[in-house]
């Protein structure tokens, strides 16, 4: 039987969660970032170069470490929310989501019957959470966070009936997509007195909605910055950027040495 708080719980619980953000091709690797002081890891297949099988395998090592694991899927490929969600991970973040009906469909993979049309077939979560399907079946609902990316100007514009559409637990914010489009594609400016308005609309309007609200950070720093603001969660950077950053401090120690 699953004793420890949901992911959804956590996000809830006051504190916001920082979570590792992972793109390179290896399990390993979120495996390895799940051991640290993380929250939460997140892997990244919009973006990042992690296939479908490599983020499957990385969901269990995740699970071992007692973290939630969380993926980013490709544009449009609401299936493969479900496909994950029956191999265990906490939550889905669906990038692109510009207008109702994709946070209709989006939210209709992760959630069963009668918020969703989520099929069966989670023999992995049923592993990973000790369930039996029955009690699967009638918690998995609130197991499962679905995160619907606003970086848009349709998005922003439509955010309030985003966040009523049955099934969308909160949103992910693209800083960086949210700059360009706001600039009109002129820069990417993710700190940008415009972008930083648009956060405080977006973090005012999930409040109300009582919904959850997520964002990236491309450093620690800002991360801290986002997390203050009153993020209830914050992917951190990727494990690339933190790959770099070791090196060059071990480089650097070496040479004053």
């Amino acid at each position: 039987m699953l004793t420890n708080p949901s992911f959804l719980d956590l996000l809830k619980g006051g504190t916001p969660l920082l979570t590792a953000w992972c793109g390179l091709p290896d399990p390993t690797v979120p495996g390895l970032l799940a051991r640290e002081e993380f929250d939460a890891v997140a892997m990244d297949m919009q973006h990042g170069s992690i296939d479908f099988a490599a983020a499957l395998q990385a969901v269990p090592l995740i699970a071992a470490a007692g973290k939630p694991a969380l993926v980013r899927i490709p544009v449009g490929e609401f299936a493969t929310a479900s496909r994950f969600l029956d191999a265990g991970v906490s939550g889905v973040i669906a990038p692109m989501i510009n207008t109702i009906e994709d946070a209709r469909r989006f939210a209709s993979f992760m959630k069963f019957p009668p918020i969703g049309q989520r099929s069966w077939g989670a023999y992995g979560a049923l592993s990973l959470s000790g369930l039996e399907p029955s009690e699967y079946l009638r918690l998995a609902n609130d197991l499962t966070v679905s995160f619907a990316m606003v970086e848009t100007r349709e998005a922003l514009g439509i955010l309030d009936d985003i966040l009523e559409v049955p099934g969308i637990d909160g949103v992910f914010v693209g800083p960086a997509d949210l700059s360009i489009a706001l600039s009109g594609g002129k820069g990417v400016d993710p700190a940008s007195a415009e972008v930083e308005k648009a956060l405080d609309h977006v973090l005012a309007r999930v409040r109300a909605a009582g919904k959850i609200a997520s964002i990236y950070a491309p450093s620690g720093a800002r991360a801290g910055e986002l997390a203050r603001k009153g993020f209830n969660m914050v992917c951190i950077g990727s494990d690339l950027t933190m790959l770099r950053a070791g090196a060059q401090a071990s480089l650097a120690a070496a040479q004053q040495g």
